[in-house]
């Protein structure tokens, strides 16, 4: 995937998550950014990389997305892949 396309769906990601209200305050905690800041963190790769690390913490969330937005369960994967360190390996 080419990092256009991930950052494409790493901005679909934010949007989703920003629409669900209980799940976006855990987001927002979880990455240390405030609703007030999004506009900017949401042109910088590192935070793309973030968002999608966020989603693809809970199997149930990823298919929610993709589901709603049309893409196959792996896309966010090979979106993270395809971003600035995501290339480091997850041992978790």
């Amino acid at each position: 995937m080419h990092e256009d396309a991930a950052t494409v769906i790493a901005l679909q990601a934010l949007g989703w998550l920003a629409a669900d209200d209980e799940l976006f305050p855990v987001f927002l905690g979880a990455t240390g950014a405030g609703a007030g800041d999004l506009r900017a963190r949401a042109v910088d790769p590192l935070f793309h990389g973030a968002v999608l690390d966020f989603l693809m913490q809970e199997d149930r969330w990823i298919t929610a997305f993709c589901d709603q937005n049309g893409l196959p369960y792996t896309a966010p994967q090979a979106a993270r892949a395809a971003l600035p360190g995501g290339d480091v390996p997850n041992w978790t």
